[in-house]
């Protein structure tokens, strides 16, 4: 089965104490299309401006990654330049240029209003609750959230809770919206709110499930050289999203393994600029680091 992502589509600049890359391809949905596009197909929806790479545009069709849902605008793609603190845990904001995602609606192709695994990447809960309004009958719905909607859109998000299976936010922005410390409380008020299953990503540490059948701690896969971390929370729900939809058997028994295939192929995320490393990974290379990921996880 394929997955439906949506999501923004950018370009960004990043910069961390060792280099500097300017106008690379990012955006949520961009990390996650391509992190799910090796186990599933993908239909990808979001906007660029007229400035947008054809470099770009190939490096999506490489990847089999379905585009009649990006929609071509005249103006400028969104780009976003941020620089990273030498422990790479802290970033800040040097520019924001929202472009023609300013007044991005997205609008579904036919075809993509059958799909039964949909990703909500980072977009405002008004846009991930107008997909759903078009969507037919989605079999699994995980929708992402940052901290940005928590402060200016918390009422759409609660009722965008009730509509989703599965919700991902990281343990600061559970922490603001369940005013919990403690992760496993925080996942319980969350539940209350909606969704069957809850992810907490906690970064280098992993995330944490919170599901019908208990709760399960997935590690971050160890790395010796972080080079830019960007996109890692991205491409590790889009990668959990494209094994849940190919995985055989109910989605409870698959979830774990997902969660796992995602961290992966975020670890590889990490080790290159954007998705310089991300695109050049085969799916052997994923299967190696999960059984390596076995082998230490392993009691």
């Amino acid at each position: 089965m394929s997955v439906l992502i949506v999501g923004s589509t950018a370009l960004d600049s990043i910069k961390t104490p060792n280099a500097e890359n300017p106008r690379l391809l990012g955006g949520s949905a961009s990390h996650a299309s391509v992190a799910a596009s090796f186990f599933s197909p993908v239909k990808l929806v979001g906007v660029v401006g007229e400035d947008f790479p054809k470099k770009y545009v190939d490096l999506y069709r490489r990847h089999k990654i379905d585009l009649a849902g990006l929609q071509i605008l005249p103006g400028k793609t969104f780009h976003w330049s941020g620089e990273y603190e030498i422990n790479m845990n802290n970033r800040r904001t040097l520019l924001t240029e929202l472009g023609v995602f300013e007044n991005f609606t997205p609008h579904l192709p036919e075809a993509h209003k059958n799909s039964e695994f949909v990703l909500l990447a980072n977009i405002a809960p008004a846009l991930q609750h107008h997909v759903l309004d078009q969507m037919k009958r989605p079999k699994f719905v995980a929708a992402d959230t940052m901290d940005l909607w928590l402060n200016i859109a918390l009422n759409d998000l609660l009722r965008l809770l009730p509509r989703v299976d599965c919700f991902v936010l990281n343990d600061s922005e559970a922490h603001q919206l369940t005013k919990e410390d403690n992760v496993f409380l925080a996942m319980k008020k969350i539940h209350k709110l909606g969704p069957k299953y809850v992810i907490i990503k906690k970064g280098s540490h992993g995330s944490i499930l919170s599901s019908p059948s208990g709760h399960f701690i997935c590690p971050a896969f160890p790395l010796h050289d972080l080079c830019d971390p960007t996109g890692a929370g991205d491409s590790f729900v889009g990668g959990m999203m494209g094994y849940l939809a190919t995985a055989r058997g109910p989605i409870e028994k698959n979830f774990r393994r997902g969660m796992i295939y995602g961290s992966v192929v975020a670890s590889y995320c990490c080790e290159g600029f954007g998705l310089n490393k991300t695109t050049k990974i085969k799916k052997s290379d994923i299967e190696k680091r999960v059984k390596e990921l076995e082998k230490l996880t392993k009691f």
